[in-house]
């Protein structure tokens, strides 16, 4: 036996009774195998070891002809410490629901937090890459766990990611619902008042892959209109929400660059990376897009393409706080700006303010509202005891209780029974061919 040898074996005797090597087990343990790192470290147990007894999933319809009757995950564990979460995706509740259900036995009986490994286990596991549905079951058991794990550490969930950035909160936008200019002249009146800086809008009807001077010139007037009626302090982004072409948004983009707009939003579908590209090079606007990409893995292609400038993934669909947070974190190097997406229920939008107050690339965040509340936004109010997702002075407030910051009762949602699920929009062009929109 040479020095090697001994040294080896005389450490690995001495070892051997407080290192067991492990191997993965089809069920998810582990063996000893021979595999394991010498001098591997005993992690300390997380608090109380915590363990998940029962997931529930609520469908809840406050308006019968919408398509986006929200989901909400409910997390119940054996220390009484509750976890609420939001897998809202439009057009498919029902599916949704089943989902969640589907994905129950990697949770129950579970230790809330481990959220990663959770995370990890539910996309990977499920062999085929998660799609809309399963990225947004993933997303609502995601953040009831960040709740629990907030709860349970007693502090709001963006301290835990490294936040906040911003101590006044999180900069928002509402949308700008007008239709003329006396409307948007009173639009900014309102904003004025409230410390609004910012807006989004879109542009009119539905476009052929080559379009008509005429319907090009209609969308870049609506624009200039935009702009002439929030005045030149006010930001505003445009949802062209992939309804044009890449030759035609090109047109479009490059007429309106005068405007200095915050950024145009899906000038084609998110899933053409090339066609993208080609758009951005031809402009000076900022190219955004991102809500509907489900995990973080969707966005590597568009950063290391310098295709966007800004990412606008939604937390509901593309699998919560941990893929959201990641999101932004491999922008970040690339110098691409995170703007999420956010036009589904409340806890999603919570949600979604404490990733963006511990991202030091966000810039500002969305929610589908105008200036002034709407019945939902008094729903919200009465489920969660406050203004939730109301901007003051221009800024979303951050909660300072722990997880997401709120408590929900299950009697307050089920005044409002889930109804079954309504499809998205079809329209059609002409011709009777299928339109984007």
């Amino acid at each position: 036996m040479n020095r090697r040898q001994f040294v080896g074996a005389g450490v690995l005797g001495g070892l051997s009774g407080a290192i067991r090597p492990r191997r993965a087990l089809a069920g998810g343990g582990l063996a000893d195998c021979g595999c394991a790192p010498m001098m591997a470290p005993q992690l300390p147990a997380a608090p109380g070891r915590l363990k998940v007894t029962d997931m529930k999933v609520f469908g809840v319809t406050i308006e019968k002809d919408s398509d986006r009757p929200y989901v909400f995950v409910k997390l119940e564990t054996d220390a009484g410490v509750v976890g609420w979460g939001e897998a809202t995706l439009e057009g498919k509740a029902g599916a949704v629901m089943q989902t969640v259900q589907d994905l129950r036995d990697f949770i129950v009986g579970k230790d809330p937090m481990l959220v990663e490994h959770h995370w990890q286990s539910m996309y990977i596991h499920a062999f085929y890459r998660a799609g809309p549905i399963l990225g947004s079951a993933i997303a609502g058991i995601d953040q009831a766990l960040w709740d629990v794990r907030g709860k349970v550490l007693n502090q709001p969930v963006y301290r835990l990611l490294g936040g906040p950035v911003d101590p006044r909160g999180v900069r928002g936008y509402y949308h700008a619902r007008a239709q003329t200019l006396e409307q948007l002249r009173e639009v900014r009146a309102s904003a004025k008042e409230l410390g609004i800086t910012a807006f989004k809008s879109g542009i009119p009807g539905y476009y052929e892959w080559i379009e008509t001077n005429d319907s090009i010139r209609r969308a870049v007037k609506q624009l200039e209109m935009l702009r002439e009626g929030l005045g030149d302090d006010i930001d505003i982004g445009v949802d062209f929400h992939a309804k044009t072409s890449p030759s035609v948004a090109s047109i479009i983009c490059k007429e309106v660059e005068p405007l200095n707009l915050m950024f145009i939003e899906e000038p084609c579908p998110p899933e053409n990376v090339k066609a993208m590209a080609r758009i951005s090079s031809r402009t000076t606007v900022p190219i955004a897009t991102g809500e509907r990409l489900v995990a973080h893995y969707s966005c590597r292609e568009l950063i290391e393409q310098g295709v966007v400038d800004i990412l606008q993934c939604d937390i509901n669909h593309v699998g919560g706080i941990t893929a959201l947070w990641k999101v932004g974190a491999m922008a970040a190097p690339s110098g691409v700006m995170l703007a999420p997406h956010a036009c589904e229920g409340p806890i999603g939008g919570m949600a979604t303010l404490h990733v963006d107050a511990a991202s030091p690339n966000f810039i500002v965040q969305e929610i589908c509202s105008g200036v002034e509340p709407a019945r939902k936004e008094k729903l919200w109010e009465e489920w969660l005891g406050f203004p939730a997702m109301r901007m003051v002075n221009g800024y979303f407030p951050l909660p300072n209780k722990p997880g997401l910051g709120f408590e929900l009762s299950e009697e307050s949602i089920k005044k409002y029974p889930f109804q079954g699920t309504i499809p998205m929009a079809r329209v059609f062009h002409e011709d009777g061919s299928v339109a984007a929109w």
